[in-house]
């Protein structure tokens, strides 16, 4: 649901203005309305009064008054998200400490410490993504210890996220992309998390219509034609259904809803299939009205009711009644065999589990009962907090470290007596060592899974029982880093190298207090420091620990002076370096190709990106390279989203200019039926029809299929585009796809 009304770009009059703002006030009053309690409704009051007179000079981008902004964001925690009175006042004066007069010790003396703390925590984050990336992986910091000390903060922060994604169109395009790269890179996961199923998929829906506009577009549109067949088709599916659970004398609602343009387009790149082959484009839902103590029950009656009638796929079944995920989301799915032969997923869960799937944490919050078994959110929490206070504070790959630890989906292993512990998926048996203690952990050197030996490094899935071996001689290595998930794991064994690198240098220390005292040096701050710096080392630990491996000679030591007790380094030697021109990688070098950068056109020296591959015409953006200079990557690269998430100040805004003078390399992958003369059908639309130069050709035929792989010198996307739209009108060709390798 679009929060705010949407507002010509031209100011209104004030009069109009004002009722508009009157409008959503009432109308998030209305949302409120059950939530109310006696002097409730004078605290939202004075709130928005406040907000409204800070804000009253500004405007968003759109040249809306800024305070439907706040207002809106406090309707997506009360409609959406299920929060509500503290949390409402908290989105109202979201934005007052950072960008207004008014100041936290305001807040706290209008509102009391518990909102003021709220505020601060939305305050902190307001600029997660910071120009430097290392001060953004505090910030991000910053936020997950406010989420663990009040997860209200995080749920505030989603909403308002969520509302600046929706009325994103008035941004510049730059701004558009780093804001939903950062968006699908660490909200919509973080929404995931929080079992905000709505919200996340809405998030990646924007995220795409502005990362990949034509895929959504075309997604978009196909699924608007498809709607009348796919509602007949639901119709056909549910009838029988319905009869059954009315007959088993069930109370419930059986619906379908299409799936997001996001989850289809990941389905189609992962299966490698067009829009038409993607079965599941909507899933069934069943919610059943049970009683808390049938909830079970009911479920796997339905179950078996469902499959009595439809054939179900053993191996689509997921279960997660007897093991909910982190995120309190319960359900049963399976895929069954539908009508005309078509497979559909069916989703069963009881009012309680739906509304707990749609409002998250929330929803969590309202149904939970004391009791022995603690909160999987709190033991999510919990998990964090250890991570957070052992993490080194210049993390840079901290962020990258909390999405695999974090927001990964999450796989259930037994410990060898039977108890469950959760891990992110891809973890492996060192994750698991970890997970069970940091003692087992750095002394672990193999792993019985089922009962059969496997190494450190084995991944497990769900369901496997593991049991871990250790031995008092083994000791942690760099390696491990390189298959290691979990945050935990990682911060330990980093902690377990440093102390040893500490150990080792301790010997480095006394090697190089005799060499200084030898040359009259003190061994003191001072002259370490010019030896670190000298050298070109992080730290004094460093220069302890080279020494000892006997990585440094220190005769160099000789050149210094020494003055008192103090070294003085040698003056460097001057050189002279000739610069030689960067060679762009195009294939005609006759001369670089032309792009424009805002709004200068000269011609500038860049770089192709090897993982995209771009080519003139696609949708690119420029990135400054340390060392490279720039390089050119298109806006869907496997990278793109981490890239523009993670050093958004870096990004150049970039478009092509024709220049039909060069080629570029790009690969096109074609699947067909294996018939006599197929090659020859191809290369000659590409060389003699389209006058294409092939680089490269291979074609491997198997069981009536053959899969050719080529490289073309093409000139833009245009070019590309036909190409492909005339080799999959071929007889016998099922799809032709490019595809990005480095060039041989």
């Amino acid at each position: 649901m679009e929060a705010v009304a949407q507002i010509p770009k031209y100011n209104l009059s004030e009069d109009r203005e004002k009722k508009l703002i009157l409008r959503e006030y009432r109308a998030l009053l209305r949302s409120l309305k059950a939530k109310l309690k006696a002097g409730d409704r004078k605290t939202i009051r004075l709130a928005f009064e406040i907000a409204a007179d800070a804000h009253k000079t500004m405007r968003r981008k759109s040249g809306e008054p800024y305070i439907l902004h706040p207002l809106a964001v406090a309707r997506v925690c009360v409609e959406e998200i299920g929060l509500g009175i503290r949390s409402t006042i908290c989105s109202l004066l979201h934005d007052t400490v950072e960008d207004t007069d008014i100041s936290l010790e305001d807040v706290e003396r209008d509102f009391g410490s518990e909102i003021a703390r709220i505020v601060d925590g939305l305050t902190k984050i307001s600029n997660v993504i910071d120009v430097n990336a290392s001060k953004q992986a505090e910030n991000f910091k910053k936020i997950l210890l406010t989420l663990t000390d009040d997860p209200r903060v995080i749920l505030i922060k989603l909403a308002d996220r969520l509302h600046n994604m929706r009325t994103l169109d008035s941004m510049k395009r730059e701004k558009q992309l780093k804001i939903a790269s950062e968006t699908v890179y660490v909200y919509a996961p973080l929404a995931h998390r929080m079992g905000l199923y709505n919200i996340k998929t809405e998030m990646e829906d924007l995220s795409m219509k502005f990362l990949e506009p034509e895929t959504y577009r075309e997604i978009a549109q196909k699924l608007a034609e498809t709607k009348r067949e796919r509602t007949k088709y639901i119709n056909e599916f549910i009838k029988p259904l319905n009869e059954k659970l009315e007959k088993g004398g069930f109370d419930f609602d059986i619906y379908g809803r299409p799936k997001s343009i996001h989850s289809i387009w990941t389905k189609m790149k992962k299966k490698g299939v067009a829009f038409e082959e993607v079965y599941d484009l909507f899933a069934i839902r069943v919610i059943l009205n049970s009683p808390t103590e049938r909830e079970k029950e009911d479920c796997w009656k339905v179950y078996s009711l469902i499959t009595d009638e439809y054939t179900p796929s053993p191996e689509r079944l997921r279960d997660w009644l007897s093991n909910p995920k982190s995120n309190g989301y319960e359900a049963l799915h399976t895929t069954v065999m539908g009508p005309e032969g078509r497979w559909v997923e069916v989703q069963i869960r009881t009012k309680r589990m739906n509304e707990i799937a749609e409002k998250g944490l929330a929803a969590h919050w309202k149904y939970k009962e004391g009791g022995p078994d603690e909160s999987r959110f709190d033991k999510w929490f919990q998990q964090i907090r250890e991570v957070i206070s052992a993490e080194d504070t210049d993390s840079i790959d901290f962020l990258q470290d909390f999405k695999t630890s974090f927001l990964a989906e999450e796989i259930y292993v037994y410990t060898p007596k039977g108890d469950v512990k959760m891990l992110p998926v891809g973890s492996t048996a060192l994750d698991f060592a970890f997970a069970i203690h940091s003692a087992i952990g750095v002394k672990c050197i193999g792993a019985k899974l089922n009962h059969k030996l496997v190494p450190i490094s084995q991944k497990l899935r769900s369901g496997d029982q593991v049991e871990i071996i250790t031995s008092n001689k083994q000791k942690p290595s760099e390696d491990w880093l390189t298959f290691v998930v979990t945050a935990k794991a990682k911060s330990k064994i980093k902690d377990a190298l440093k102390e040893e690198k500490r150990k080792i240098a301790e010997e480095g220390k006394y090697t190089l207090q005799r060499k200084l005292e030898g040359i009259g040096a003190a061994f003191s701050q001072h002259n370490i420091e010019e030896l670190v710096n000298w050298y070109k080392l992080g730290s004094p630990l460093d220069l302890f620990y080279q020494v000892s491996i006997k990585n440094l000679d220190l005769k160099d030591i000789k050149d210094f002076k020494v003055h008192g007790d103090k070294l003085e380094p040698p003056k460097p030697v001057k050189q002279v370096h000739e610069l030689k021109p960067e060679i762009v990688p195009t294939i005609s070098k006759k001369e670089t190709e032309l792009i424009i950068f805002g709004e200068s056109s000269d011609k500038i020296v860049y770089n192709l990106a090897n993982c995209c591959k771009p080519i003139p015409g696609d949708d690119v953006f420029g990135f400054v390279t340390t060392g490279k200079g720039l390089t050119i990557h298109r806006t869907n690269c496997p990278n793109a989203a981490k890239l523009l998430a993670n050093y958004g100040h870096r990004v150049v805004k970039t478009k092509w200019a024709k220049n039909k003078e060069i080629s570029f390399l790009t690969g096109l992958r074609i699947i067909g039926l294996d018939d006599v003369g197929v090659v020859n059908k191809i290369t000659n639309l590409i060389s003699g029809e389209m006058w294409i130069n092939i680089a490269a050709i291979t074609i491997e035929a198997k069981e009536g299929l053959f899969e050719g792989n080529m490289r073309v010198y093409v000139h833009d996307k245009e070019e590309l585009d036909e190409l492909v739209t005339r080799l999959r009108g071929l007889t016998g060709i099922h799809s032709v796809d490019r595809f990005d390798t480095e060039a041989a």
